[in-house]
């Protein structure tokens, strides 16, 4: 009986964590910009101080954007997106893996890839919302 009085009244089902809204690809991208936008100044200036400092930011902006993808990867999309999208698995790593070659380049187009593939994973991560 008391079981039946504290029971749930209403049963509520979400994709992730939260319900949606609280997901979303561009925290990613807006930290892959930081970091090729660091690499462009980095080469343009040779002080040895501003090196150091700036690359400490850029690794920093690096992983925040791996911390991004990862989050999304392991708490937005679920089983019927990997199904749908198949390559998702394969991008993610190939995105992590890019981040990784942008943290430790000072080379602008290892940021400008991981900017490439998180705009893949941004395309699909719409494309799941509208369903």
């Amino acid at each position: 009986m008391l079981s039946r009085l504290f029971a749930p009244k209403v049963t509520v089902s979400a994709h992730c964590d939260l319900p949606c809204g609280v997901y979303d690809p561009a925290q990613a991208r807006i930290e892959a910009e930081s970091v090729k936008a660091v690499q462009e100044k980095m080469a343009a200036n040779d002080d040895p101080h501003f090196q150091a400092r700036a690359t400490f930011i850029k690794e920093q902006r690096a992983e925040l954007a791996k911390h991004h993808v990862s989050v999304l990867w392991s708490d937005y999309f679920k089983p019927p997106h990997f199904e749908k999208y198949p390559q998702l698995h394969q991008l993610v790593n190939d995105t992590l893996k890019a981040l990784s070659a942008a943290k430790a380049s000072t080379d602008p187009k290892t940021g400008e890839k991981a900017l490439e593939l998180i705009a893949e994973i941004d395309k699909i991560f719409w494309e799941t919302k509208k369903a």
